[in-house]
């Protein structure tokens, strides 16, 4: 051992400067040792166990307030809004620190002991009465055995103090003027009507407009900045969609099965097994045949009272049914197959058609596969005719009354509807309803389902980046989609939905990269940057046709224009309307109801030009052309309200509120997108959530 010894030391002492080496650079991530942060807001940390912590508590919170549990399904679009509220409060307290804005203990306590306490606690020493005691409120705060709950407040009313403070040194700069005010009242409550001729763009034909290549050139140039672009991004994607599989349907049916063969043998009540192994509350229901699942009808009609029916597969999932009694119905409810012969607007000929089938029919022909080769009611043929079971009022008169008062078992001549005509079978009549309860399990995707698809995405991810996205994809018999392109401030990627990491990669990532595994609402993808494009202008062929179109548009408001003014020059100051047609006889003559410069104008939309000189235009007289959306108008104003001042007193204050607020909200959402833009925030969850 002493001659071992040497090696030994130099080994341990290799070994020791190895791991001093490889924990100082990222080796270790790479070997395995994934960071345990889910993210970073400009530099700060958030780990995963931090986020789970604020993800529980504002899940509890929330099932809390509305009484109602979050679905699984709905939990990724929760951890969003949780790591977004996250990333707002870090900000505001960076900008909260960068201002200088303290609030003292001496303003906490204020908060806590002055006239207006929080809500939250004054609402617990307020009885059903409405009495606030303060004497006991004021005996909690000072009370020992509060003294953790008395900081937590403490803590959230700093927090509170210090982000109004924020707001009130970000709203200082906004002002409300008089003017501001008054104008918002006149748009709101001054009401007009006008008549109008309206020479549109629409009524020229686009024939009768030429235009040059250097025309279109010019305009290209001239607005070159409509067709800037920024980078965009299109994906190749296999999408492993998370759904359940067989095994867990089977599995759930199993289990049902089992719980059926317990209900058999055992004394307990159907409603005690609901109440255990239902995922919906129990509930006896009386239910026409027509309110069934289809998989249940057919049973239900052969069973008989007290009988124990399922697992059947519906569109719930899997159930089992109980069936209590069967009662008369205040409704009677059919079934019926037919055979259309579809109308083809020459009646003697369809007739002579559905006469043939049914004589067809008569002879012996079975109805339902003569419906499959000869029916044009592709839905029933399938089903060979059967159109299922129906009550009164679903189905067009003629056809109804043919079915209700026709014999079950009987073909009926062929009855003309709007469709054409039909030859019809009653197949049943019933006038009972069912009082049925049941047991419902939804079939989900189990954990094991939910590994072995993350593990087939990790698995494609690799080949994908070894062998290449589309010969693997092909390989494995795997569907390859592409996404149209997408800027870097989409909400959602078209046909993958949100994901804004998946977004950030492929904004960060190169051409032909391939991704690893991203969790999508619809399951787990695995992406190819498949198309690059950097900022800059649509080239000039590319939006070749849109020019055009923009300058036809342009040349049509100027033909417009000048039909208009010979139209002015008709009418004069105040003729009559209808004097327009006898100049351009497409002209729209028409007059207004009632609207204000603040709406949409009747039959017209928003029109702002119209509604503006609406509000300002002298009355009853012909305005010169003025430009809209639909074209040019003439508008003759015959009817305006007066400002009413007294009015105007009593709303002034609340408009002036109205509007403060508005800017407030606005200013404030302006101000967060903007540093949120600044900010460095690294968003690494779909690393730790699948």
């Amino acid at each position: 051992m002493r001659s071992l010894a040497p090696w030994f030391i130099l080994l341990v002492g290799g070994l020791f400067v190895l791991f001093m080496v490889i924990s100082d650079s990222r080796v270790l991530e790479f070997l395995g040792q994934r960071s345990q942060n889910v993210g970073s807001i400009d530099g700060e940390e958030i780990s995963y166990q931090d986020f789970s912590n604020m993800v529980e508590r504002a899940r509890q919170n929330q099932e809390r307030m509305t009484g109602q549990q979050i679905d699984e399904s709905q939990m990724d679009f929760f951890r969003d809004q949780v790591w977004d509220a996250i990333v707002t409060q870090k900000l505001l307290q960076k900008k909260i620190k960068e201002f200088g804005i303290v609030v003292t203990d001496d303003e906490v306590r204020e908060a806590l002991l002055g006239p207006n306490p929080p809500e939250e606690l004054r609402r617990q020493f307020t009885d059903s009465t409405g009495f606030f005691n303060r004497q006991l409120y004021e005996q909690a705060l000072r009370d020992p055995r509060n003294k953790e709950i008395v900081l937590y407040y403490e803590d959230l009313i700093r927090e509170q103090l210090q982000q109004q403070k924020l707001q009130d040194y970000l709203f200082a700069s906004i002002v409300i003027s008089d003017e501001e005010v008054k104008e918002h009242f006149i748009r709101q409550n001054i009401k007009m009507r006008a008549d109008y001729v309206l020479v549109s763009t629409g009524s020229i034909p686009d024939n009768e407009i030429k235009v040059t290549e250097e025309e279109l050139k010019n305009y290209y140039e001239k607005h070159k900045e409509d067709y800037k672009v920024e980078p965009t991004r299109k994906l190749k994607y296999v999408l492993f969609r998370r759904q359940p599989s067989k095994s867990d349907s089977i599995g759930i049916k199993n289990n049902l099965e089992a719980i059926v063969a317990k209900i058999k043998s055992d004394t307990a009540s159907f409603k005690s097994y609901v109440q255990i192994y239902s995922d919906q509350p129990y509930r006896r229901d009386t239910i026409s045949i027509t309110a069934l699942p289809v998989q249940v009808r057919d049973i239900l009609l052969k069973s008989n009272k007290g009988d124990v029916i399922g697992p059947i597969a519906t569109y719930e999932g899997y159930t089992i049914y109980k069936l209590i009694d069967r009662v008369k119905s205040k409704n009677e409810v059919v079934r019926a197959s037919h055979i259309l012969i579809r109308s083809t607007g020459n009646d003697k000929q369809d007739l002579e058609k559905a006469n043939q089938i049914y004589n067809e029919l008569i002879k012996g022909a079975d109805f339902a596969t003569v419906a499959k080769s000869k029916s044009n009611d592709p839905g029933s043929a399938a089903n060979g005719g059967d159109l299922g079971w129906f009550s009164k009022g679903q189905m067009v008169k003629e056809f109804e009354d043919a079915c209700f008062k026709g014999k079950v078992g009987v073909i009926q001549k062929p009855v003309k509807t709007t469709y054409g005509y039909h030859i019809i079978k009653v197949t049943g009549k019933l006038n009972e309803d069912f009082v049925i309860e049941k047991i419902t399990n939804k079939i989900q995707i189990s954990a094991s389902t939910l590994d072995k698809l993350y593990q087939d995405a990790s698995d494609f991810a690799y080949v994908a980046k070894e062998n290449g996205f589309e010969s693997e994809a092909k390989m494995m018999k795997y569907d390859v989609i592409e996404t149209p392109p997408f800027t870097e401030d989409v909400v959602a990627i078209p046909g993958l939905g949100v994901n804004k990491a998946l977004v950030k990669w492929a904004f960060e990532n190169s051409l032909g990269d391939v991704s690893d595994v991203f969790r999508v609402p619809a399951g787990y993808v695995v992406v190819k940057i498949s198309d690059a494009k950097k900022a800059g202008f649509q080239k000039f062929e590319e939006v070749k046709n849109f020019v055009r179109a923009k300058v036809i548009q342009e040349k049509k408001i100027q033909k417009a224009l000048s039909i208009a003014k010979q139209i002015r020059a008709k009418l004069g100051d105040n003729g009559d309307k209808n004097l327009a047609l006898t100049v351009w006889n497409k002209a729209r003559v028409d007059s207004t109801s009632e609207f204000t410069s603040a709406g949409s104008i009747p039959n017209l939309g928003l029109e702002y030009a119209f509604a503006d000189y609406s509000l300002k235009g002298e009355l009853n007289k012909w305005s010169q052309p003025v430009k809209g959306n639909l074209g040019v108008y003439l508008i003759n104003v015959r009817y305006r309200t007066k400002f009413d001042p007294n009015t105007f007193e009593l709303q002034k204050l609340g408009i002036r509120r109205e509007l403060a607020q508005y800017k407030k909200n606005y200013l404030l959402n302006m101000w967060l997108q903007e540093i949120k833009k600044e900010a460095d925030i690294v968003d690494n969850r779909h690393l730790f959530y699948r």
